[in-house]
């Protein structure tokens, strides 16, 4: 080993997958490039069309990694569920097969492994976001502590955890709860933040939240998660509705709802809400 090649010991690779095995290659050649290895590597696949199935099984020689199939899709809680339990180290490096890291990762993942080390009390370091988190205090190295604080203005302080790159403790579901399946990617992604806020979660962020990991969608394969028109639209009126809607919402779910990750009386209801967007 060069004393270029980084080593992350005690740390699992998570990717989940979905119909973009050649995104996955390139998120694995892309770790590679940077000389990054992981103690183990597991790929969820979320019932895949064979021409991908195929690929993956391919790739899994190649790379080394533990494939982790479903017969048919169950949606994203059930994918990252059955990953996740198949981990075996004490932590976990959960990313989407359409992000792959920067130059900077390398050397940033190291800083975000001694912090967690550190802090026992933190649960999750974040490494990518579409959006600045509104309340922050400086930790090092461009990483800051997330303050959640329901009394702060705006929805935004509600995003402390995001489905998008991120380091975790591996007993994540232990603590958290298992993600919803059975229900629409963006309300299990909610789902999980609000039991992430009700259980006291502390999570660090890269203030920088676009310089450790790209997203790229291709022609070819782009992305698998499709969103209600109203989620997306910038028009003034639509959007002032939509961060209105949030508000009430956020607030009232994080107030008078049960958790909706450890009550097992909701676990695949239906939920029509606009999601989290992380």
């Amino acid at each position: 080993m060069t004393p270029s090649t980084y080593f992350f010991k005690d740390v699992s690779l998570l990717i989940t997958h979905y119909n973009r095995s050649h995104s996955l290659q390139n998120l694995l050649e892309s770790l590679i490039g940077l000389s990054c290895s992981f103690e183990q590597i597991v790929v969820s696949d979320d019932g895949s069309q064979p021409q991908h199935l195929q690929k993956l099984e391919e790739l899994s020689h190649q790379y080394g990694f533990l494939l982790v199939k479903a017969p048919v899709n169950k949606g994203l809680g059930h994918n990252i569920n059955k990953g996740q339990n198949a981990i075996k180290t004490e932590l976990t490096l959960y990313v989407q097969e359409d992000f792959v890291p920067t130059p900077l990762f390398p050397s940033k993942f190291q800083v975000a492994l001694q912090l967690l080390h550190a802090r026992p009390d933190i649960d999750m370091v974040r490494f990518y976001a579409y959006f600045e988190y509104p309340y922050l205090t400086p930790i090092r190295d461009g990483y800051y502590e997330m303050k959640f604080n329901i009394w702060k203005p705006g929805f935004r302080k509600f995003y402390v955890y995001s489905d998008h790159p991120h380091l975790r403790r591996s007993n994540f579901l232990k603590k958290f709860g298992s993600y919803r399946e059975g229900i629409k990617g963006d309300n299990t992604e909610y789902g999980m933040m609000m039991s992430f806020l009700k259980n006291q979660g502390k999570a660090l962020y890269y203030k920088g939240y676009t310089q450790l990991f790209e997203q790229r969608n291709s022609m070819h394969e782009p992305s698998t998660m499709h969103r209600n028109i109203l989620r997306e639209s910038n028009n003034y009126f639509i959007r002032n509705c939509r961060y209105l809607y949030r508000h009430i919402k956020f607030n009232y779910d994080y107030y008078f709802k049960p958790n909706p990750v450890r009550s097992p009386s909701r676990e695949g209801s239906k939920d029509d809400s606009l999601g989290s967007g992380v």
